[in-house]
């Protein structure tokens, strides 16, 4: 029920999901006199693996995450993240409200053993290959055992996307060892001592997109601003592309149709792509779509989630944080 455009944009991402996985089962949760409409067209054997759970209440965004747990306990929201909880589900998959989701996720399914705090990670498109970035904003503040554990969240879930070991650095204002505050400093001292992460020391934020690491850790104030300028930067070179292309007699004579050239550069490019950002560091999974997320780019967040579960991440983060932690 989450997002700007709502069940209008979650319900044909979800269809579109069940036509392109066809061993995937979908719970929809939400105002069901909303979805039904969405429904009708749908065919006998994508609709067998769908179910509807009904509730007529719905977080927004300008509810206070703090009132959740109060007032929020019949919200589409906690009652999609209690199915993972019991179970029934492998993913829950939101474009809802953040601090809400992340309430109601720490509060129903628990951090793992030796996570203090959950992090939201996010896919960055790069030059060569994409990578990860967290937190991109559950922990504006992060000590340095936090980032230290970000690291290793990072790199479990990226190894286990990637498969084959993964490198992990720190965003700083420099690559210098002495630059940096003190909790990114001593983040590094605590990584460089940590044979179970591949550290590769500080990157820079122009070197981000450049692959300089295949996993990028920061508090989430940077990590978000980082994020949201990324998109905006994107969307920008999206429409002076194709301002360009239209005009250029040069691709005319060419013989190249300008569409062409232009969904070849934008689809590397596109937002909407990497939509799909992890709460990792939780007892069961969630992938929070933003909130401004089209069909295409809330389908993505639930070929995230579909990943995640067929990668058990939780499970993997466990098992490297108990192994460091036996160190």
């Amino acid at each position: 029920m989450g997002g700007e455009g709502g069940v209008d944009v979650t319900v044909p991402a979800s269809l579109q999901a069940l036509q392109e996985n066809p061993d995937l089962e979908l719970v929809l949760v939400g105002d069901e006199q909303r979805m039904s409409p969405l429904l009708h067209d749908v065919d006998q054997e994508a609709l067998s693996r769908l179910r509807v759970i009904h509730s007529d209440q719905a977080i927004t965004d300008a509810d206070k995450p703090r009132n959740v747990l109060r007032s929020g306990r019949r919200s589409s929201m906690f009652l999609a993240t209690e199915l993972v909880k019991q179970g029934e589900v492998g993913a829950m998959v939101s474009a809802g409200n953040t601090g809400a989701l992340l309430m109601v996720g720490r509060h129903l399914l628990k951090t793992l053993d030796g996570i203090q705090k959950p992090a939201i990670v996010a896919t960055i498109p790069g030059a060569m290959n994409q990578s990860y970035l967290l937190d991109v904003g559950a922990n504006p503040e992060c000590d340095r055992q936090q980032l230290f554990e970000f690291a290793v969240m990072g790199s479990a879930l990226a190894e286990s996307l990637n498969g084959e070991s993964v490198s992990v650095g720190l965003l700083n204002i420099g690559a210098e060892e002495y630059k940096g505050t003190n909790e990114v400093q001593q983040a590094g001292k605590m990584l460089e001592d940590c044979d179970a992460v591949n550290y590769i020391g500080f990157v820079e934020a122009n070197d981000l997109f450049d692959g300089a690491a295949d996993v990028v850790v920061c508090d989430g104030f940077v990590g978000n601003v980082t994020i949201k300028s990324s998109a905006g930067v994107a969307n920008v070179i999206n429409k002076l592309l194709e301002a360009q292309i239209r005009e250029s007699m040069l691709t005319r004579l060419s013989g190249y149709a300008p569409n062409s050239i232009l969904n070849r550069l934008s689809s590397q490019i596109n937002p909407q792509r990497f939509n799909g950002a992890s709460l990792l560091g939780l007892q069961g999974s969630i992938v929070k779509s933003h909130g401004n997320a089209t069909i295409e780019g809330f389908f993505y967040a639930i070929q995230q989630a579909i990943r995640e579960v067929e990668n058990k991440v939780p499970q993997l983060i466990a098992n490297r944080v108990a192994a460091i932690m036996s160190q």
